[in-house]
């Protein structure tokens, strides 16, 4: 169930980019104007995403995977009366208030219900959801909206989210762990993520997350725009190369996550963060077409999946059971406020400089985030507090 939510909201997410050209053509806006429909997802998922964690560490993660992805699929299917570009910011914006519902509480999730040696293993296979977005759901996407209107790829992923809402309804558990008592008010919040941020190692989780987002917005938005502009890739290619990134996750995700139980989650991070740099830093010039843009794609996915992965296991276990929810959202807020700045950004760099520009400030976050968790992120030894959480037990 946690991997049809992951599949659900990232094929969305993701299929924004190979999107971009056929929606330059339906909605007649030039091509830096629709870097807004990322960053009002984005800056939509943070603001949610900050305000549901303490709610989720309050009433349990299952309530809050049901009620954001019944949102979720509700704004996707309004994606079909979208038909003028501010309406279709609205929507997005209404989707990302689902996905800020969801992306904390899913992570937070299986912190809960999984021991922490086995986290990364779990992760990844949940992170595989992502890798059959990329796979399957990206490339549908891209070719249904290349012959029926970008519209119709939402309706389909509305429809999975819709399944994902029926399987939590009917069949998600609610892990048995400790909840905050804290009462659900404005002063209760604040006095949360006060006692949340005063915790070692959560501010430079937080820059490390947003370094993770910026740089994946400014390498993802445009590269297929770049693609088909500059090294004359068809929409099908395009495709591709999406394909071929999926199945690197598909492949990696179990495994990087097995390697980082057994090795530690800091060093999978910091190297893997120094490889997607490289590559990152690499692409404009060694990417000419689509065979060599597919195994630029599928090593740097490669890497993000083991850095993802490792990253998120050692940040379930930074904080107790009763902050949990909170941590990963708020996590997930400030990487969702990264890609929100990173989408912003990305559009004018592009227009500016080229893409070659939006490759090497994306290299630049990846090697921050090295250095962050080489300098900064702990590694716990084993649970928060020296205790295991009841679901562990």
């Amino acid at each position: 169930m946690l991997w049809l939510i992951v599949f659900s909201v990232s094929s969305q997410f993701l299929v924004i980019a190979p999107l971009l050209p056929r929606m330059v053509e339906e909605l007649r806006v030039p091509a830096a104007s629709l870097s807004v429909l990322v960053s009002g997802y984005a800056f939509a998922v943070g603001v949610v995403a900050v305000v549901m964690g303490p709610v989720s560490d309050r009433v349990g993660r299952r309530r809050m995977l049901l009620a954001g992805t019944a949102v979720m699929a509700v704004a996707l299917a309004l994606h079909g009366l979208a038909r003028g570009f501010p309406t279709l910011i609205a929507v997005r914006v209404l989707a990302g208030a689902g996905g800020g519902v969801l992306t904390g509480a899913a992570a937070a999730y299986v912190g809960d219900y999984f021991p922490y040696e086995r986290r990364g293993w779990a992760l990844g296979w949940v992170a595989t959801g992502m890798a059959a977005g990329q796979i399957l759901g990206v490339p549908a996407g891209a070719l249904i909206a290349d012959r029926a209107g970008f519209r119709i790829a939402f309706l389909v992923f509305g429809a999975t989210m819709a399944l994902a809402c029926a399987a939590v309804w009917g069949w998600l558990p609610q892990p048995q762990v400790e909840r905050s008592t804290d009462r659900a008010s404005l002063a209760g919040g604040l006095r949360h993520y006060g006692a949340l941020l005063a915790r070692p190692g959560v501010r430079p989780a937080a820059a490390a997350y947003l370094c993770v987002f910026v740089g994946t917005a400014l390498y993802t938005v445009y590269l297929p725009t770049w693609l088909e502009a500059s090294r004359g890739i068809t929409p099908a290619q395009v495709a591709v190369v999406f394909v071929a990134g999926g199945v690197a996750t598909l492949l990696a995700g179990p495994r990087t996550g097995r390697l980082s139980d057994r090795v530690g989650r800091r060093v999978v991070v910091i190297f893997a963060s120094l490889g997607v740099a490289l590559l990152m830093a690499l692409t404009p010039w060694v990417v000419t077409g689509v065979w060599s843009a597919s195994a630029v794609f599928f090593l740097l996915m490669t890497l993000i999946a083991a850095r993802s992965g490792a990253l998120d296991a050692l940040l379930t276990e930074i904080v107790p059971d009763t902050q949990r929810g909170s941590m990963m959202s708020l996590m997930m807020a400030t990487g969702q406020i990264g890609f929100g700045a990173g989408g912003a950004l990305t559009g004018a760099v592009y227009a500016a400089i080229g893409y070659e520009g939006n490759a090497t400030l994306a290299a630049g976050a990846a090697i921050a985030l090295a250095m962050i968790a080489w300098r900064l992120l702990p590694e716990p030894d084993s649970a928060s507090d020296g205790e295991p959480s009841p679901a562990s037990r």
